[in-house]
């Protein structure tokens, strides 16, 4: 229940008429459409905040819990989730939170490990599968590192195409606990995102982490949407509960991106200070809004 998340991967609106017309200013004053209420979001759990259960009593907890998936999962944990019924929101990928992509003696072995794992991934019915941009290093500008990530993405963003696979790159906080993570802002991801104009490659926006670093949570979300392909929660600070304990309220952001018309999944991500069985019914309580 301790462990952090790198060990954990490593071992495994605008004005009121504006809403009243059903459309939001976008960004650069581009009209936005915004969508009814269309019901809960799916709710997934992260495995590697609980690493303290077997992975079969997780899976028969989630069920009870109405949640229909555990996600961040390698593949002896595929079939486990499928015999009980539950998807795997996200397959863990082929790099490192600190290794990323954003280094060009990387590319080989990324594109190689992607070229033996996004088929797998399909075959498995997995919808996404997570990477990392790398961590900064010493001469390599923001800039540079993602013109490094765009040529890596660039050679498997045809096979994400054909496999039907969508690759997602985790927005993180350097703040607080990815010192030097590079993916550390939404504008930095979005661009990136553009550069490869695909829709198998868009952004994992983690809720905890972009508090930390930015704040303006909804707004960032509601113009931001087409870009995430899927979201991750925690509490702020310390990754703890997302209930009143802390300082983001949850049924307003969840509200806010289903009506961004978002289908997929919700991935709580907290790592609970209590009963954990009963920080993810509190949890799936709070977000199914």
């Amino acid at each position: 229940m301790t462990m952090d998340r790198r060990q954990a991967l490593g071992a495994m609106a605008v004005g009121a008429g504006a809403l009243g017309s059903g459309v939001r200013a976008g960004p650069l004053g581009q009209p936005q459409e915004i969508h009814a209420h269309r019901g809960p979001v799916r709710q997934s759990i992260c495995r590697w905040c609980y690493g303290g259960m077997e992975m079969k009593d997780l899976c028969r907890n989630a069920v009870e819990l109405g949640y229909r998936s555990i996600e961040i999962l390698s593949e002896p944990d595929w079939a486990i989730v499928r015999e009980h019924g539950l998807d795997c929101a996200v397959a863990n990928g082929p790099v490192s939170i600190g290794g990323g992509i954003n280094q060009p003696e990387s590319h080989d072995k990324f594109v190689a490990d992607c070229e033996t794992l996004l088929p797998k991934v399909r075959d498995a019915g997995i919808p996404n599968m997570i990477i990392f941009s790398g961590n900064r290093h010493e001469g390599l500008s923001d800039e540079q590192g993602r013109e490094h990530c765009a040529r890596a993405l660039e050679r498997v963003v045809p096979l994400a195409e054909k496999t039907g696979v969508v690759i997602i790159m985790e927005l993180l906080n350097s703040k607080v606990d990815h010192g030097g993570y590079m993916c550390d802002r939404t504008p930095w991801g979005v661009e990136l995102v553009k550069t490869i104009g695909s829709d198998n490659f868009k952004l994992l926006y983690d809720i905890y982490h972009m508090q930390i670093m930015e704040g303006d949570v909804i707004r960032t979300i509601r113009d931001n949407h087409q870009h995430i392909a899927h979201y991750h929660t925690g509490g702020v600070p310390g990754r703890r509960e997302i209930d009143e304990s802390q300082e983001l309220y949850y049924p307003a952001i969840v509200k806010a991106i289903v009506e961004t018309g978002y289908t997929g999944f919700l991935g709580q991500e907290f790592i609970p200070s209590r009963d954990p069985v009963e920080s993810l019914r509190q949890a799936h309580k709070i977000c199914n809004v």
